[in-house]
């Protein structure tokens, strides 16, 4: 299956408060229906009145963990997108409040593979994939500095683990 298959007719959430992060977002995932909110309220508006395969969530402006708490309990796999909120601190709060991925919004143009690797890793029946943190770690460690992980050891130890994990078990499916 090509990766992007996974992303055909899929209603996607998208929550950002600029304008143009939302139009941006609707034009890279061409492939599926996305349902924009430039705010929280409207955001819970469209969660109460609809159904969703994944949600893009804004971690600052429209108050993205609450939001990742509501689409937690809906199970809706969710991937925040932050430029503002970009700290090893809020990577590790996302993961810890179950984000299935944390991307900056400086890799926006590459939105389609990180919600292809999250809708897959959710099919296989995992809450998060390999594929989007290994390709984002060289750049978390650029913009955080090579040793930002020696804060939490034990939290990245536990994380490394459960990403060595699925990526074995995605390679015993092939």
């Amino acid at each position: 299956m090509d990766d992007q298959d996974i992303l055909k007719g899929k209603r996607i959430l998208v929550v950002d408060d600029e304008p143009d992060i939302l139009e941006t977002i609707e034009e890279l995932l061409f492939l599926c229906e996305v349902v924009p909110a430039a705010s929280f309220s409207e955001a819970v508006a469209c969660l109460k009145t609809g159904q969703y395969d994944a949600a893009i969530l804004d971690i600052m402006g429209v108050q993205g963990y609450s939001l990742l708490k509501i689409t937690n309990r809906l199970d809706i796999p969710s991937l925040m997108l932050t430029a503002h909120a970009l700290t090893p601190d809020n990577l590790k709060e996302s993961l810890e409040k179950g984000a299935d991925a944390y991307v900056p919004k400086d890799k926006l143009v590459d939105i389609s593979l990180f919600l292809a690797d999250i809708l897959t890793a959710r099919k296989q029946g995992k809450q998060a994939n390999f594929t989007w943190f290994s390709l984002l770690d060289p750049v978390f460690d650029r913009l955080f500095g090579t040793d930002w992980r020696k804060n939490d050891p034990d939290f990245w130890d536990e994380f490394d683990e459960k990403q060595l994990d699925a990526r074995d078990d995605i390679q015993k499916m092939e």
